[in-house]
């Protein structure tokens, strides 16, 4: 029977974890998939690893693990300690801010086991009914998709899309370095230095605003169009 590894960064979503948590468990996969939830807690400050320390006892029906940074380290550091400790098939990314629909790992599943992908993309613009919380950030997401496609051939709506879906043992092969937000961009471009025309469905998206708890800066936007030269170039 094959799983479906879910990894979780988190920092400070007190707010938002145990309702994320609660929408990921209750999803009944396709073709009777089980799922494996790592959560890397990227050492928060606020209560998101108590939370999750009580959630975890009272769902034993549940396969989760907690894995607690000893510093804090960014987004793309919690990715790669995840994928030290992930033992499933398939993997996909989720952040713990609500953003996405964990109900949408269905559409990603369908078409990436009909199509026998190793790597597929959610994206937010390809669905019409999708609204976004700030026209930078909209923009902002257009230029590095822009950049992504321009450097490296692709044909991307969405490149720094959170619900990126994975072969596990394609993922594990590549060498990521990534520490913060870059993880997008290093992973598109070394996915595409392999070769491979990234796919993309439709995917749900739920924005939230700045004084909700959104992190992500302006200056991650240049970071990521940064590491896509870089990658394209450089290394």
């Amino acid at each position: 029977m094959k799983t479906l590894s879910i990894i979780i960064p988190a920092y400070n979503e007190e707010k938002t974890i145990i309702p994320l948590l609660q929408k990921v468990v209750n999803v009944k996969l396709i073709n009777d998939m089980q799922k494996e939830i790592v959560i890397v807690n990227d050492c928060s400050r606020d209560m998101t690893p108590a939370l999750i320390n009580d959630y975890i006892p009272a769902h034993p029906e549940a396969n989760i693990r907690l894995i607690n940074q000893e510093k804090n380290q960014g987004k793309g550091a919690a990715i790669r300690k995840g994928l030290e400790k992930i033992t499933g098939d398939y993997v996909i990314i989720q952040d713990a801010d609500l953003e996405c629909e964990p109900e949408d790992y269905n559409v990603l599943l369908e078409t990436f086991l009909k199509e026998n992908l190793k790597v597929l993309y959610g994206s937010r613009f390809l669905n019409p009914q999708n609204k976004h919380s700030y026209y930078s950030f909209y923009l902002g997401g257009r230029v590095v998709t822009f950049f992504a496609n321009l450097l490296f051939g692709q044909h991307l709506t969405d490149e720094p899309t959170c619900y990126k879906f994975f072969e596990a043992a394609f993922l594990k092969s590549i060498p990521l370095k990534c520490n913060g937000f870059e993880f997008c961009p290093e992973v598109t471009a070394k996915v595409a230095k392999r070769g491979i025309k990234i796919r993309e469905v439709a995917i749900k998206y739920y924005p939230r605003s700045i004084k909700e708890g959104k992190k992500i800066k302006w200056t991650d936007g240049i970071n990521a169009i940064w590491t896509l030269f870089k990658y394209r170039f450089i290394n």
